[in-house]
C-alpha cells in the first residue's frame, strides 16, 4: 500500500515536470515563430525597396580590401 502511494506520488511529480517542460517549449516555439515572422517582414521590406533600383546597379561592386 505504501509503495503504491509513493509510486503514484513520484508519477505525479514526473507528470508535473513534463507539463512544465512542455509549456516552456511552447513558449519558446511561439517566440521563435514571432521572430521568424519579423525577419521575413523585414526581408520583404528590403526587397521591396530594391525593386525600384535601375537595372545593373550593384553588379560591379569591388569588395576587395
Amino acid at each position: 500500500m505504501i509503495t503504491s502511494i509513493a509510486a503514484s506520488f513520484i508519477a505525479a511529480q514526473a507528470a508535473q515536470l513534463q507539463q512544465a517542460v512542455a509549456a516552456k517549449m511552447l513558449q519558446m516555439n511561439a517566440g521563435a515563430s514571432a521572430d521568424t515572422a519579423k525577419l521575413l517582414d523585414a526581408a520583404q521590406q528590403n526587397f521591396s525597396s530594391l525593386a525600384n533600383v535601375a537595372k545593373g546597379v550593384g553588379t560591379n561592386i569591388d569588395i576587395t580590401a
